[in-house]
Parts: C-alpha cells; sequence; structure tokens
C-alpha cells in the first residue's frame, strides 16, 4: 500500500488531465481586483477556491445542467445555474460588496498566505464536520502531514496529544482568533479544556516548522491557527447527535440568528460529550458552551466572543506496563493505592472561561486596522488518594509517636488568570502588503494543595501544605511584508521581538527555588515564492525561533537554570493545484541549539528534569497530494520522510545496587518520538448523489520512548485503518439532514502512539521499564445531523 501511494503522487503531474471542466475568475465588481480564497461549489458535487488571481478550475462529472454557487466574505453571495458543454468551459464571477466589513483582520495578519513560502495545511469547516463525532480536536488534524496522535483513554475523548515532525503541543503554537491560548507555564494546550470546541470552528491552518510571526508561545514545530468569527448572513439551527463504542455519546445544539436589522448577528453552541473510555474507569465528563455577538457597520465591525469548557475526567495518565500490554491493555492504575476497590474520584477537574472583544476597522479598501482584548480564566484540581504518605512531607508532625506515616486524599490546585490584547494594522499597495501586529499578555497563577481527609487524621479541614504564585508577562511587536517582484517573484520578510518576564516563587516540592528571568528574542524569517504558472510554484524560506524553557525547566536546581532554545529551519518546496487534483512536496531542515530533553538526570527533589543539549535537527521529506481518478473516485495521500538526531549529551541512570546515578555518553542518536516515516492515505467514493465513503488509513514507522537509540526502549510501528460514511438525506423538511458513521481501526490493530520508559542500573545490568498508552481496537460512532 505504501508503496502504490507514494507511486500515485510521484506520478500526479503527468496524470493531471482533464475531461469536463469550469473554470474562470471571480473579482470585484466595482475595482476589478481577483478576489483570492473564494468559495466556488457545485452543490455536492465539487469545491474549490480561487487562487492569487482569482482564478478557479472545477472538475464536474459529465456535461449537463448545474448551479454554481459563489461565496467570499463581505461579498454578496452569488448563485445561478449554468449548462456545462463537453471539454472546457469559461465562467467569470464578479461579486458585488455586502456594504458590511466582515473580514477577519485579527487571522489575516497571523496565516501564511496561499503563496507565502511556508509549509502549512488547511481545514475548512465542511472537512471538520465530516469527522466531528465527539473526538477531541487534535484527532481531527490525524491525517494531515507529519502529524501523529494518542489519547490517554484509548478512544480521543478526554486528555489527547499531538506531535507535529516529532514535537509536542508545549513547542506547538496555538491560537484561536489570532489570541493565544498555550499555558503560560507548561506552555502546552488542554484541549479537554475546550470540549467540542471544533464545532465553533470555521477554519483551521497548521504551519509545519517555526512559520510566520504570530502571537504566544515560540513555535518549535509548528503553529495552529484556529478560527471562530465566521459571519453567517441567514438565520440556521443545528442538532448533532451521536453515539458510540464505551458509551460515548455527543450532543451539540449550534444557532445563529443571521443579519439582524442590517448589522447584528448572534451565534451560540452548546455542547455535552461523556464517554467511559477504552481504559478502565477512563471516563469523561465534558460541557461547554460558545456564544458570539456582533455588530458590523460599512468600515468597522465590534465581536465578543464568550465560551467556556468544564471537564471531570478520571485520570488515565500513568499508562501501563510491558506485562499488562499483553495480558490487560484496558488496565488503569490511578485509583488503586486504596484498599480494595479504586478510588471513585481520582479524577482530573477544571474549568476555563474564553472571553475574546474584537474591533475591526478599515480605514480605506485597503488598509485595515484590528484591536482586541481578552481574559481567560482557570480554576480547578486533580483529586487523588495516596498510601503511606509521610507526614513530614506534608509540613506536619506525628499525630501519633510512630506512625509516621498515613493514607490520605489530596487535591493539587491551579487558579489563573490570563489577559491581555493584540492588534494589528494590514497595508495593501500595488506591489508591497505589509503587516505591523502585535500583542502584550499578562498570566497571573496560583497553585497550592488541600488535604481533604486523612486516614490517621493530624490535619485540619481543608489543610494547605504549600500555596505558591508565579507570573508571567509575554509581548511581541513584528512587521511582515511581501513584495511582488514582476509578475513571478515574489519576496516575503518577517521580523518579530520578543520579550517575556518570568517570575516563579518556589515549587510544591522545592518552595525555596525562586526565579526571575527576562528574555529578549528576535526571530527573522525570510523568503521567496516564484510562480511557474499560475497552477505551480516553488518556494523557500528561513527562520529562526527562540523559545524559553517551561516553569519545570526551572526546577532543575537553586543554582542552575536551563537555556533557552533556539531554532534555525530552512523550508524548500513545490505547489501544484490542478482541477484533477494537487500536489505539495517540500523538504525542510530544523536546526537547534539548546534543545531541551529528558536526559534521566535527577533535579533538586529528585525529579526527573530537562537538559540542555547543545545540537541537534530534524531534516525530512514531506509529499501532499489528491487526484481525482474520476468525478466520484479521490485519491488523497502524505507521506513524511525525516532523519531526527540529537548531537552528544549525557544520559543519568539510577544505580540501585550502589545509590546515585551514572553516566552514559551519546551521540547522534534518534530523537524521540520522531518516527522516520508517517504516512497517510484517504480513498473517497461518491457513488450517489449525497453520500460519501471515506477510507483513511494511517502508518507510523517505529518511535523511541527516549533519545538512547535503544530498540528495548521504543514503541512499535503501526497501521491503522477507519471507514468513515457521510450520508445527506434528500428530502424537503429540513435544511438539511445527514447520518454519519465512523468504524475506526476496523482491523482492530493493536497499537500504542505513546508512552514514556526509566533506565536504571540493577546487579550491574542497565535495565527499563516502559510504560504505554494503549489506543482502542475496533470501536464505531454513529450521528445524526439536523439543520434548519
Amino acid at each position: 500500500m505504501k508503496k502504490l501511494m507514494m507511486l500515485a503522487l510521484l506520478c500526479l503531474p503527468v496524470l493531471l488531465q482533464a475531461q469536463t471542466l469550469l473554470s474562470g475568475s471571480v473579482t470585484d465588481k466595482r475595482t476589478g481586483r481577483p478576489l483570492e480564497g473564494a468559495t466556488i461549489q457545485v452543490a455536492q458535487i465539487s469545491q474549490t477556491f480561487t487562487d492569487a488571481k482569482g482564478h478557479y478550475r472545477l472538475m464536474l462529472p459529465r456535461p449537463g445542467a448545474y448551479t454554481l454557487q459563489v461565496s467570499f466574505l463581505g461579498y454578496t453571495a452569488y448563485s445561478a445555474p449554468f449548462q456545462a458543454a463537453n471539454g472546457r468551459n469559461e465562467l467569470d464571477i464578479q461579486l458585488e460588496e455586502s456594504g458590511l466589513f466582515v473580514k477577519q483582520i485579527e487571522i489575516a495578519g497571523l496565516r501564511a498566505g496561499q503563496l507565502a513560502p511556508f509549509t502549512k495545511s488547511e481545514l475548512r469547516r465542511e472537512e471538520i464536520a465530516r469527522q466531528n463525532l465527539g473526538q477531541d480536536l487534535p484527532l481531527l488534524l490525524n491525517q494531515a502531514p507529519s502529524v501523529v496522535t494518542s489519547s490517554d483513554a484509548g478512544a480521543g475523548v478526554g486528555y489527547t496529544g499531538l506531535r507535529v515532525r516529532g514535537s509536542d503541543i508545549t513547542r506547538i503554537n496555538v491560537t484561536v482568533n489570532g489570541i493565544p491560548v498555550n499555558d503560560a507555564e507548561s506552555q502546552g494546550t488542554f484541549f479537554v479544556n475546550m470540549p467540542d470546541f471544533a464545532s465553533s470552528v470555521s477554519s483551521i491552518q497548521l504551519q509545519r516548522g517555526v512559520g510566520t510571526s504570530t502571537n504566544g508561545a515560540g513555535a518549535f514545530g509548528g503553529t495552529l491557527n484556529l478560527s471562530t468569527n465566521e459571519f453567517s448572513d441567514k438565520a440556521y439551527a443545528q442538532f448533532d447527535n451521536s453515539y458510540g463504542s464505551f458509551d460515548t455519546w455527543k450532543n451539540t445544539v449550534r444557532a445563529g440568528s443571521g443579519l439582524l436589522n442590517g448589522h447584528f448577528t448572534f451565534d451560540a453552541r452548546l455542547s455535552r460529550i461523556s464517554s467511559n473510555g477504552y481504559v478502565d474507569r477512563a471516563s469523561s465528563d465534558l460541557k461547554s458552551f460558545y456564544t458570539s455577538a456582533a455588530y458590523i457597520a460599512k468600515k468597522s465591525s465590534l465581536r465578543l466572543n464568550v465560551f467556556s469548557g468544564k471537564e471531570k475526567t478520571y485520570q488515565a495518565w500513568n499508562g501501563i506496563g510491558e506485562e499488562q500490554l499483553q495480558t490487560d491493555r484496558t488496565y488503569n492504575s490511578s485509583g488503586t493505592e486504596k484498599p480494595g476497590e479504586p478510588y471513585d474520584n481520582e479524577t482530573d477537574n477544571y474549568q476555563q472561561d474564553h472571553y475574546q472583544l474584537f474591533f475591526n476597522h478599515s480605514f480605506r479598501p485597503n488598509l485595515h486596522f484590528s484591536v482586541a482584548g481578552h481574559y481567560t480564566r482557570g480554576r480547578g484540581y486533580y483529586e487523588n488518594y495516596l498510601a503511606g504518605e509521610e507526614y513530614a512531607s506534608y509540613g506536619r508532625p506525628e499525630p501519633v509517636p510512630g506512625e509516621a506515616t498515613t493514607d490520605l486524599i489530596r487535591q493539587l490546585w491551579l487558579d489563573n488568570h490570563f489577559y491581555g490584547g493584540i492588534f494589528s494594522l494590514q497595508h495593501q499597495l500595488k506591489k508591497l502588503n505589509w503587516t505591523l501586529g502585535g500583542a502584550w499578555n499578562k498570566y497571573d497563577g496560583r497553585h497550592y494543595g488541600k488535604l481533604i481527609w486523612a486516614e490517621n487524621g493530624g490535619f485540619g479541614k481543608d489543610y494547605r501544605w504549600y500555596d505558591l504564585d508565579a507570573f508571567k508577562t509575554d509581548m511581541n511587536v513584528y512587521w511582515k511584508g511581501e513584495y511582488s517582484l514582476g509578475q513571478r517573484v515574489r519576496l516575503f520578510a518577517d521580523v518579530q521581538y520578543r520579550h517575556v518576564d518570568y517570575e516563579i516563587n518556589g515549587f510544591r516540592k522545592n518552595p525555596d527555588i525562586r526565579r526571575d528571568n527576562s528574555y529578549h528574542f528576535v526571530n527573522p524569517k525570510g523568503g521567496v515564492t516564484f510562480l511557474i504558472n499560475d497552477r505551480q510554484h516553488v518556494y523557500a524560506s528561513y527562520a529562526i525561533g527562540n523559545k524559553e524553557p517551561n516553569r519545570d525547566d526551572f526546577e532543575a536546581g537553586i543554582d542552575e537554570a536551563p537555556k533557552h532554545e533556539t531554532l534555525r529551519n530552512v523550508e524548500a518546496g513545490y505547489v501544484l493545484n490542478s482541477p484533477r487534483g494537487g500536489l505539495q512536496a517540500n523538504v525542510y531542515y530544523m536546526n537547534y541549539h539548546n534543545q531541551l530533553v529528558l536526559t534521566g538526570r535527577i533535579n533538586d527533589v529528585g525529579a526527573y528534569a530537562r537538559t540542555n543539549i547543545p545540537e541537534s535537527y530534524r531534516l525530512g521529506l514531506e509529499l501532499n497530494g489528491h487526484f481525482h481518478v474520476l468525478p466520484q473516485l479521490t485519491l488523497a495521500g502524505n507521506i513524511a520522510l525525516s532523519r531526527n538526531r540529537t548531537g552528544a549529551f549525557t544520559e543519568f541512570l539510577d544505580d540501585w545496587d550502589n545509590g546515585g546515578q551514572k553516566e552514559a555518553q551519546h551521540d547522534d542518536q534518534p530523537i524521540s518520538f520522531s518516527p522516520d516515516l508517517i504516512a497517510g492515505y484517504t480513498v473517497t467514493w461518491k457513488p450517489v448523489k449525497g453520500l460519501q465513503a471515506d477510507w483513511v488509513g494511517k502508518y507510523v514507522s517505529h518511535q523511541y520512548l527516549d533519545n538512547t537509540g535503544n530498540d528495548i526502549r521504543s514503541l512499535d510501528a503501526f497501521l491503522v485503518n477507519d471507514l468513515r460514511l457521510n450520508y445527506t438525506v434528500p428530502q424537503k423538511f429540513f435544511r438539511e439532514l445527514g447520518l454519519q458513521l465512523m468504524l475506526n481501526n476496523i482491523f482492530g490493530e493493536k497499537y500504542e502512539p505513546n508512552g514514556y520508559t526509566y533506565g536504571y542500573i540493577e546487579q550491574g545490568v542497565v535495565k527499563q521499564s516502559n510504560a504505554y498508552f494503549p489506543m482502542a481496537r475496533f470501536n464505531f460512532m454513529a450521528g445524526v445531523r439536523i439543520g434548519f
């Protein structure tokens, strides 16, 4: 299968020959300016988008009568019948401005444009909806090139993981409408705190590598940009209900007012997701809502978004050992320190509320300004039953002489505030388009622990044994510009200054560590795009990114602090767009200086801390393409081949024989969780109007759990196949009646995309203890969508 997919991708430029085609251009009726990114659709048959010159091409099943629909933000939608003849058909469309300023300036300032010299993938609302039956947002990106996803509970609901080119979520910059959502301390994004957020997302752009300048955390693996500020001029209501394996439920209600009194819109969503999980007791109870209200005038718009997520998940983040992997794949050790039955409230509990206020204004048709303020309120805890805990660890004397330990239940709390603002100014000239933007953000976080029960007493009600705070200020300003040098060459330049102040006032196990660090980063980027013709272009870029350490990295020791990381990224690629298909081929080189990795070294409090290693790199080739074999049959696939290596570093192994740690030297070893080969394929068949069947496959090669290149500390390769069916029922009672069925892992593959390892020395022999996070074998989800 892999060889056939590779052959098909390499042959695409030869195979792209036209049958019955519809082509033309979409322009502004008043100015004649081409409209890039307009949606061109022949209902339930084919869809495409205009290129930078406003051109489009669609392949049709056969000659005959069709209805063409064209839409673009800020313009009145076009819909009209046309007669397609054999061969090539030309149809130019002129759209009239609606008189309302609905452009998403806050998104356009951050995303890479169609011809920008950076490597990217995009998902539109329709593509998201075809697979959105309750699984967390990272799993919806599983078919993107170089992406590997995982799930602690094994079925995609609850805590999930996302890696891009081997980089985990703490190295992926995530923004919602241009506003950063990465946690300020861990720099990760916890999508479990935003349940069913995908139902409110109108588009996603995933840039791989450093990418363009953005707001928030440094992008070391990718940039994930989510947009929800979609304008709908017509009222709508939609109900989505789905049910599947492990008693998984998803219930979503969406509604919108359309345009009221020529200026006002209101959109809302209410969601509930619950699941028992594939892993024992790995249940999830997730609730969320999303609201957006806007006032839109001719040259200005004002929008308020308020959304919230509340989650309660039974912990499943311990993984399972090698023996259990063979005999009891669903075993969960969480809660088992309690005698008898596992503790029933070994849970993570968190609520996160988001407030976003946007103001967009057009000074002139080619000069736009956007400013936004935001506030995120997060609070919650995880609860554990622990056996045999020492009173001294909690700052208390023994209540009864000789009883130094007790069983207890504790809660580790987070209580934080994140607020700030972003802005951008965009100017489109004849040859130069530029954007000036930036952000100022403040984090105020509090960490404290509560003991709510102890078997042997000795603690007061809700006793707190630590109460610590941390503050972080993150500001940046950037300028990016794109200059047209003649008809074929576009030059791109981008420079960002980012300043970070980080104040940490102690850790739970080491309250005496204080940190007050400041960072000044300059992140330049530059590139060039050469247009071969209106279907093909090549690009190349060079970018530098810098990133501060995470909170936990500062716990290395009182007299020792980690260094910041630097990434130098080269991207070069070829892009082909045709009515019969498309192809993107790119190579990349990512060179790291002082990358922080786990080496087994123990910090001052006995925890395993990340250590800077001087040099490491990733070198890869990515191919991504699709081909319309027939109007009813489409083949799509992607493949990523890479070499990921560390420089020289020292591994630390616990010496169980003599105490302390011993050192082992390594050089030129594979980087952990960075498979040499990642491939995906999708076969789409539309046998009748309204029915789409997708056969989806994902292959991930061997992965290492650490950076030593030891095969015993690794994850096996896997190949997983899914089948997705979407059917729009022809009827006249509803605007839409859709049926969905997802058959996941149809061949029952036993696989583990994530895990961790611990190395030690016993009886003079180096040993290891591995833990794995198994994914569910065959499972299903079925859904009904009703639209009004």
